[in-house]
């Protein structure tokens, strides 16, 4: 069975739900037969790349929140992420393009790295202090942590269009499937299941996906995604 999740770096809720999802899956009985492949959607398509801001400043001017309450936001998401045992800054962490880290995360699939170079991409973006926008040698670094070879990675990142149609590509499947906002995780192409769902959720859907054939059905509730308009931000 193929799982595919769409997601984004920079969706706090992609960060969430890989880990329920995960969960999950750990406890899946059919887990070691299950691919996982993870798809590109970028929350703020065609963003420059030169274009960074802080969080808290672009939560603010997107939702029309006062800095406190995107704080607020801020801490919730933090203490959500800790009890799945993900590490998460609250403050200083910045916002801008995921293009390129997209682009690398199809270059690491062809390499057999992709779901290393994700999780040290979603470390980097929401653990660690030093920002990975605009700093192609913040990713090479990266991209080499996951096992890949620098001077391949710095040669990905350095020509714009390479891997950029595998992005496109991915971005067209997922608005055709429905996804309107990420996380979106498709089973087998029998369920889809929108945002960062508890461990439960997940689970019922892998056993669904595994004992029926019928055409994709979207599972979806109240559970918190990242759209083009930005992140549902959780008040305290």
């Amino acid at each position: 069975m193929r799982v595919e999740i769409w997601s984004d770096i920079a969706c706090p809720w992609c960060y969430v739900g890989k880990a329920r999802f995960e969960k999950a899956l750990e406890a899946f009985p059919h887990r070691d037969e299950v691919e996982v492949v993870h798809r590109s959607f970028e929350l703020d398509p065609g963003r420059a790349k030169d274009d960074v801001q802080p969080v808290i400043t672009m939560l603010t001017a997107k939702y029309g929140m006062s800095e406190a309450q995107a704080e607020a936001g801020e801490d919730s998401l933090g203490a959500q992420a800790a009890a799945e045992g993900l590490p998460y800054r609250t403050r200083g962490r910045d916002h801008g393009s995921t293009f390129d880290m997209h682009r690398l995360l199809h270059f690491a699939r062809e390499r057999g790295r992709q779901a290393e170079l994700l999780d040290l991409l979603y470390r980097a973006n929401f653990a660690e202090e030093r920002s990975v926008y605009n700093d192609d040698e913040r990713l090479v670094g990266l991209a080499t942590a996951a096992g890949l070879d620098p001077h391949d990675a710095r040669a990905v990142l350095a020509d714009p269009e390479a891997y950029a149609e595998q992005v496109r590509a991915d971005e067209r499947e997922a608005a055709g499937l429905g996804a309107t906002g990420v996380p979106f995780f498709v089973l087998d192409r029998k369920y889809g299941v929108s945002g960062a769902q508890p461990a439960e959720v997940f689970a019922q859907a892998l056993d669904q996906a595994w004992g029926e054939r019928a055409p994709l059905t979207l599972i979806d509730g109240d559970a918190e995604t990242c759209g083009p308009d930005g992140c549902a931000v959780p008040q305290p």
